[in-house]
């Protein structure tokens, strides 16, 4: 089993201390925002860095992967709770800590079923159409907060967007100041010298700004007191009504947590040469959400950019979580008079500057370049997120993904070969010719599954096929089975009837490379029945064509 900190040693103590230093400056402000976002009070987010942190990286596999509340999950949480409570309420913070609890018990089971592979079906135009959605509405959020205009940030989309638009004549100049000030820094800043903590250096700056020119006296918000001390422990309660109300948001924000922290777990452990182990991240993942609900915080995720910036530090360890759960705690117990002076609008400036490459507009191009019914796909989920709700964004992300699927796994490549192999043409066209590989014969070679969504299509073609080359001159139709690895009922059904008519047309029905995995299912489907199986293309050819289909030795 692997041990807790791997990859620590004498050599990289320092550069882990330090990274975690970084890390520390990057995710208190950032998370001040996030809890924000998700309609709670700035400790949450402070509380999301302590327990929950040390359970995750003393359990997880991944060497970098970063947990935190990320601006999406935050996003969804709001939209998710907003119907059920009333913001910054205190059953608003129960029913927060209800979520995160559902969504660790989520983690742990499928850790233990080992369903990570569930994530899959989140392919990459819905995450970038169901978390720009996610983004764009926070976006909206945060420039009011920019601009020092009140709107409802719980309230749907539109209403945020008139809000804004009908408050724009209240705005006040100096939180527009601060704001534009705070974006220019961190935008350039982050281009230019990618490592320096720029977010905590614009919030400390901003925050001196504050008290010196007396500006909240001016009217710009400040975050207020934040109450000092570690989180308390607790445990939600609430009746089961409730527990069930929430678990279909539940699930959403566990189906976008393992989608995009396993890819990223993954992909820098690919990376730097290390072994990661999925269920066990989603075990890690699990314990961590547990912890917060018990912690006075909300469901946590994992953080693409945190991660990235690690990685640019170049940290290889877990340590520098440890390091800001430490940090974090020394904050709470003695510092947190230094937070009630941070101007909110320099809150929304670095949330909004952070949040601003979820949008996808990067992503979208490509799709749109790349295939326009993918970019359709997540164009849906955006608009759908966007404009009816962050669940109904993830159940649309579904039924696409399985539409999607569906419809590629309907038109599977379907081949006419040579003796060798070799594809000579498709017979998914209109007008196949149906050339043959020896006078009489014909192999065709099905590159996919044989089940419901392509029977009939595969069944179809062959026979045009067939029909296309003369059914006259056709005797033999051999199928190539090498790339079939497996047949459901419904295929076999399509399958018999290609039987029926290949007998009623005179076409002897044979096999080529039948699988060994697949050959006990074929037999017990009675697919195979009495025709000839051979063991390559070239023999099935020689032996129908030279012998006019005198039998040779079935395997």
């Amino acid at each position: 089993m692997q041990k807790p900190l791997a990859g620590l040693t004498r050599k990289n103590l320092v550069r882990e201390l330090t990274a975690g230093v970084t890390l520390l400056a990057i995710a208190i402000p950032l998370n001040i925002g996030y809890a924000q976002i998700a309609g709670l009070p700035p400790t949450a987010g402070l509380y999301a860095l302590i327990i929950p942190t040390v359970v995750y990286a003393l359990v997880v596999s991944s060497r970098q992967l970063i947990l935190s509340p990320d601006a999406a999950a935050a996003a969804l949480v709001a939209s998710s709770l907003g119907g059920l409570a009333a913001a910054g309420s205190a059953d608003y913070a129960t029913l927060a800590l209800a979520q995160a609890i559902i969504v660790g018990i989520l983690f742990l089971l499928m850790a233990v079923f080992k369903l990570g592979f569930v994530a899959n079906f989140l392919s990459k135009p819905i995450l970038v159409g169901f978390v720009g959605g996610l983004a764009l509405d926070i976006l909206v959020s945060q420039i009011a907060k920019m601009l020092g205009v009140e709107i409802d940030s719980g309230g749907e989309f539109v209403d945020k967007v008139g809000g804004l638009v009908a408050g724009i004549g209240t705005l006040n100049v100096w939180s527009l100041l601060i704001s534009a000030v705070a974006v220019t820094v961190l935008v350039l800043g982050q281009r230019f010298l990618g490592l320096v903590p720029w977010a905590l250096l614009v919030l400390v700056a901003a925050t001196v700004a504050v008290v010196l020119a007396d500006l909240d006296d001016a009217g710009v918000d400040v975050l207020g007191a934040v109450p000092a001390g570690p989180p308390a422990l607790s445990w939600p309660v609430i009746d089961w009504s409730t527990w069930l109300a929430l678990v279909p948001s539940a699930i959403a924000l566990t189906l976008v947590t393992t989608a995009e922290g396993l890819l990223v777990a993954r992909s820098y452990g690919e990376k730097r040469n290390y072994p990661t182990k999925p269920n066990r991240d989603l075990f890690a993942f699990g314990l961590s959400n547990l912890a917060a609900g018990a912690s006075s915080s909300f469901t946590m995720g994992s953080s693409t950019s945190r991660t990235a910036a690690m990685d640019q530090a170049g940290s290889r360890t877990q340590l520098p979580s440890l390091v800001l759960a430490a940090g974090t705690l020394v904050l709470l117990l003695f510092g947190t008079a230094l937070l009630a002076d941070i101007p909110s609008p320099a809150i929304g400036a670095i949330v909004g500057v952070a949040v601003l490459p979820l949008l996808g507009i990067k992503d979208f191009r490509m799709l749109w370049r790349s295939d326009r019914f993918e970019f359709a796909i997540g164009a849906t989920c955006f608009l759908v997120t966007l404009f009816v709700g962050s669940i109904a964004g993830i159940v649309v992300a579904f039924v696409l993904a399985l539409i999607n699927l569906a419809k590629r796994a309907a038109n599977p490549p379907i081949d006419v070969l040579e003796a060798g192999g070799a594809p000579t043409e498709s017979l998914l066209v209109d007008a196949p010719k149906g050339e043959m590989t020896a006078p009489g014969v014909i192999i065709v070679r099905l590159a996919a599954p044989l089940f419901f969504a392509n029977g009939s299509v595969f069944s179809d073609a062959v026979k045009k096929s067939i029909t296309a080359a003369g059914e006259t001159n056709v005797r033999h139709l051999v199928i190539d089975m090498e790339a079939v690895t497996d047949v459901d009922v419904t295929g076999a059904e399509a399958f018999e009837s290609l039987k029926t008519w290949l007998e009623r047309h005179d076409v002897q029905l044979s096999f080529s490379r039948v699988r060994a995995d697949a050959r006990e299912r074929l037999d017990r489907l009675a697919m195979l029945g009495d025709a000839r199986v051979f063991e390559t293309n070239r023999a099935a050819v020689a032996a129908l064509a030279t012998t006019g289909g005198t039998p040779a030795e079935k395997e």
